[in-house]
């Protein structure tokens, strides 16, 4: 009789029931990703789930199981988004502990920030073109990214203002006004292209931003 102690067969892996499993991970992000672009570039009415397929390469039937409609496609980028925001959130928030000046950890902040940018600029235009929605998709924007980033960076914003170095606003305002300036900056620049020779070079561009953005919080 063979001795099957050293190649014991393996239990099948039970698949979740409306997720890819394996390699598939990869082509279900890259789907989300592409959704995200067109949303981003298009806003929510004018985006079709029968066109994000055929750029997948994917049947629109196939969209349909994932994510039931268009707006659970919208939900699921949105997810999608905040699990990729995670790290910046959490490194924002690590910043209230470091042992510098108020102004160092807003500038750290800044810095983060930007950079994020500069990895995916489709981020800043789905923003920009989700914040014109009304009703219940609104508000999960608001309460799954908008209102986490909220809270790692405004405290950020009244210890300075606190300690002396930052004039008092409300830090709220200073806070939306820079989260749209910088994201809108860098997620349209093909737009200020058009007059800025700087915005075609992606180092002094980077650099370019930060600078003014440190400077808005002198």
């Amino acid at each position: 009789m063979a001795d099957t102690s050293k190649n014991p067969r393996r239990p099948a892996t039970k698949r979740t029931r409306g997720r890819p499993a394996g390699s598939a991970l990869t082509g279900f992000d890259s789907l989300l990703r592409g959704a995200r672009q067109t949303f981003a570039t298009q806003g929510y009415e004018g985006t079709s789930v029968r066109e994000i397929a055929r750029l997948a390469g994917v049947d629109p039937a196939l969209m349909s199981h994932h994510f039931g409609s268009k707006e659970g496609l919208w939900t699921a980028v949105v997810e999608q988004l905040s699990v990729q925001l995670e790290p910046l959130i959490e490194s924002t928030q690590q910043l209230q502990k470091l042992r510098v000046s108020p102004r160092e950890r807003i500038k750290q902040a800044l810095i983060l920030f930007i950079d994020h940018l500069f990895e995916d600029r489709y981020i800043g235009m789905f923003f920009s073109t989700a914040t014109t929605e009304q009703g219940e998709r609104l508000n999960v924007l608001i309460e799954k990214l908008m209102r986490p980033y909220r809270d790692a960076f405004v405290p950020l914003l009244i210890d300075a203002m606190e300690a002396g170095k930052l004039k008092a606003h409300d830090p709220d305002i200073m806070h939306y006004m820079m989260v749209n300036a910088i994201s809108s900056a860098v997620s349209y620049s093909h737009v200020l292209s058009k007059f800025s020779p700087l915005a075609e070079n992606p180092d002094e561009f980077k650099q370019s931003v930060l600078e003014i953005a440190i400077g808005i919080f002198r």
